[in-house]
């Protein structure tokens, strides 16, 4: 078994180089997918690397394009790596890699936003939640187009204990534009505090491990990547619904640049809206002039809170949408204006 942190000494026979692939297969990066291939093969084993010991683990890789990340991941000696691509132009060199490994590299076209990986996987990997998480992996380099709705379905997924979760607290190893990296690791006070902050530390311990320089990459992207690892707590910092959550969340960083009352008031009819944004930021002792960088895990943990039990007196109020009242605002207005037209006419 290979020491921790450490690539595996068993490597893949001979193989052409990510280079070679491309050319042979004719790839290239299609900007609308946002697709971006790492060739150095020193950073793909660093990000390996970073996401833990997986000798004889179970590896879940998304979107490996034309297998940088996937040859990395089969020399540190894992039981079995998943691959799901969404791109058929890829299959084939992939399918070259399984030939180079066999028995360890399994090939599935599909999309990662829609893929079961719940029944990906031997249930014999399943750990309790409170245990130390299962030997199972998520790693991947993911398209910027579907990097942050990802993230953010996975963190619903962890919420709910499953989906990638059911094996339990399954760590995760990911890239992103840098700015999106900053923003999932940023503090309490920092001017890249925003919405993905609080909604992945509520749930994860988070690190912002390294950054690759966008020269790294072909085509070169416009920016820097940020590879984040994310580890579930066993404990959420906030234990309501996810969607409860979100919606706090939400309404608080739409406007980022005001005190955190602006945002809270939207969640609230336009009718009550002053009283119970006052009541809200009342019970759970919230400073209305604070921004909504500066509030802590801690202030929307008690936000979400007040908020819920606000629901539970009036169930109709977690349906409420500000920006559906303010559309059926304009077409009643609207409407005005046109039997009004037609009354002069």
């Amino acid at each position: 078994m290979a020491a921790p942190g450490k690539l595996s000494t068993c490597r893949l026979p001979p193989l052409p180089t990510i280079r070679e692939i491309i050319k042979l297969f004719r790839l290239q990066a299609t900007k609308q997918l946002s697709q971006n291939f790492l060739l150095d093969l020193r950073l793909t084993d660093k990000i390996v690397r970073k996401a833990g010991n997986l000798a004889n683990a179970y590896v879940y890789e998304v979107g490996p394009g034309p297998g940088g990340i996937t040859r990395s991941i089969l020399n540190a000696d894992v039981a079995e790596l998943l691959v799901v691509e969404k791109d058929t132009r890829f299959i084939p060199g992939l399918q070259m890699l399984s030939e180079a490994a066999p028995g360890k590299l399994r090939i599935v076209h599909g999309d990662v936003l829609t893929f079961k990986v719940e029944k990906a996987f031997s249930e014999s990997l399943k750990r309790p939640w409170e245990d130390d998480p299962p030997n199972v992996h998520i790693i991947g380099n993911l398209p910027f187009s579907v990097s942050t709705p990802l993230i953010i379905k996975w963190l619903e997924n962890i919420s709910c204990r499953d989906g990638p979760f059911v094996y339990g607290r399954t760590q995760m190893t990911l890239t992103f534009q840098k700015e999106v990296a900053e923003r999932l690791a940023a503090n309490t006070g920092s001017k890249q505090r925003s919405r993905l902050s609080v909604m992945a530390q509520y749930l994860c311990n988070v690190r912002h491990i390294f950054t690759i320089p966008g020269r790294a990459f072909v085509p070169k992207p416009e920016v820097d990547v940020g590879v984040v690892h994310f580890t579930p707590l066993i404990q959420p910092r906030i234990e309501q619904p996810f969607k409860l959550v979100e919606k706090v969340v939400q309404n608080v960083f739409q406007f980022r640049r005001k005190y955190c009352h602006r945002g809270l008031g939207m969640l609230f009819p336009e009718a009550q809206r002053l009283e119970n944004t006052g009541r809200l930021l009342e019970l759970a002792d919230i400073d209305p002039t604070l921004r909504p960088r500066q509030l802590s895990i801690s202030h929307f943990k008690s936000l979400c809170e007040v908020y819920r039990r606000m629901c539970d007196e009036d169930p109709q109020l977690f349906a409420y949408n500000f920006r559906e009242e303010l559309r059926q605002r304009k077409i009643k207005k609207k409407e005005k204006q046109d039997d009004a037209k037609s009354y002069r006419l």
